[in-house]
């Protein structure tokens, strides 16, 4: 319990700070639905927090009904980053953000994002209902909650592109690239290796000359 507390806390913490201070002062997009939150923040003015609390509810629902563990470990986490996206946008009105240089902002914004991500997602703790889904997914077809995640985000950034088509999408993918891969590294379980039936092929029989 202690340890999911602090994975909470922690990766809200770090998910909120590369959030306000790399990627909304260079209008960076993002997958899931904080990605759809921050796009009704460039569009609205809206707080990311909030809606991105909004939008998960319907999945949460879902995990309620679904798999219900998942809607008791992940419902904190969601309440938590929600609060700390919208406690710690002072570091996007600081502004110091936006004189950095933005390839750094959307590689630094994406380490940060993926490390409070991958670190609640590790302990089956989401920070917004996509994650959640790409839990689901990632049981379903047996891949990486990464690789699912990255799905999902492709998915909404190609909405975001189409309806923001001025924004830096360039920087927008570098971002989401280094959130794919740092997520995927935290939830990584080598260990699943040495328990699957994995076995290399046998080499084929020797041809008598």
């Amino acid at each position: 319990m202690i340890a999911k507390l602090f994975a909470i806390l922690l990766g809200s913490f770090l998910l909120s700070v590369g959030i306000n201070f790399f990627l909304i002062p260079h209008k960076l997009l993002d997958g899931g639905f904080i990605g759809i939150a921050l796009l009704f923040n460039y569009l609205l003015d809206y707080h990311v927090g909030w809606t991105n609390l909004v939008c998960s509810i319907p999945v949460y629902i879902y995990a309620w009904f679904r798999r219900r563990s998942y809607f008791y470990n992940s419902v904190l986490g969601l309440l938590v980053s929600s609060l700390a996206l919208d406690m710690l946008r002072y570091l996007e009105q600081a502004g110091i953000g936006s004189h950095m240089d933005p390839l750094f902002c959307s590689i630094a914004g994406g380490v940060l994002v993926g490390a409070g991500s991958g670190l609640m997602l590790r302990h089956k703790i989401s920070t917004e209902g996509s994650d959640l889904l790409g839990l689901f997914l990632s049981e379903f077809f047996s891949i990486n909650v990464g690789i699912a995640v990255l799905f999902i985000d492709a998915l909404i950034i190609g909405l975001q592109a189409f309806i923001l088509s001025d924004d830096p999408l360039l920087l927008s993918a570098i971002m989401i690239m280094a959130v794919s891969v740092v997520t995927g590294l935290f939830t990584f379980d080598a260990s699943a290796f040495e328990r699957s039936d994995w076995r290399p092929l046998p080499l084929p029989p020797k041809r008598n000359k």
